[in-house]
């Protein structure tokens, strides 16, 4: 993937889902939203997400997929997802 083309990609902080700055503040994250309550929320979504992080995989079933065992994103909806997230949610967010 070229550099322009991830440039606007951002990853969950707690589930590592992967897509568009403006998609999670536009939808939220389809594993998280009901924790971290991102829709709509552009302060929440730079909280919540990064920019930075290490390769992406695509996992399609998490029933059958290898893949999902091993990173540990079994029982998550299919999408992308990445490989190694850096950052932490920050103490004090984790608690509101």
């Amino acid at each position: 993937m070229s550099k322009a083309r991830s440039a606007n990609l951002r990853a969950c902080l707690q589930c590592n889902y992967v897509q568009r700055g403006s998609e999670f503040n536009a939808k939220g994250c389809p594993n998280c939203q009901e924790s971290l309550d991102m829709q709509g929320e552009l302060q929440r979504v730079a909280q919540f997400t990064t920019s930075r992080f290490d390769g992406i995989l695509a996992m399609l079933d998490s029933d059958k997929s290898w893949v999902a065992k091993w990173q540990r994103i079994e029982n998550r909806v299919p999408g992308l997802y990445a490989v190694k997230v850096r950052g932490k949610i920050p103490q004090h967010l984790m608690e509101q």
